[in-house]
């Protein structure tokens, strides 16, 4: 089964400071185009499938071939644990976020955390 990475979009953005309030709509498109680019995740084994989930103002961000995008019709962290919870159900599931509350969330339905250092950002 090959293994499933869900990157809290809105988390990972915000983890550095380089003007993406002005245009949160275009920094999730930059995040979507980084991950495009991954083939491997260091702790994560094979090259995995990719979820970038968005909300707010990235909603109705267009996926990309190697990128799935969900726009989480309400809360975003919501959204991220209803996806890791079915996807853990099916194999290994990462969700990348520094959100401690949301780290709890998805190890409870069986997912493992990373740190937003752990995929690119640009």
């Amino acid at each position: 089964m090959r293994p499933v990475l869900v990157v809290d979009g809105a988390n990972v953005v915000g983890s550095v400071p380089d003007g993406w309030w002005r245009d949160r709509a275009a920094a999730a498109a930059r995040l979507r185009d980084a991950l495009a680019r991954v083939s491997e995740i260091p702790g994560v084994p094979g090259p995995p499938h990719l979820v970038l989930v968005v909300e707010g103002a990235a909603r109705g961000l267009a996926g990309v071939d190697t990128v799935e995008v969900v726009s989480a019709p309400g809360s975003g962290d919501d959204t991220i644990v209803e996806i890791a919870a079915a996807r853990a159900a099916e194999g290994p599931v990462w969700v990348v976020t520094a959100d401690r509350a949301l780290r709890d969330r998805v190890r409870s339905v069986g997912a493992d955390v990373l740190g937003p250092t752990a995929v690119p950002r640009r």
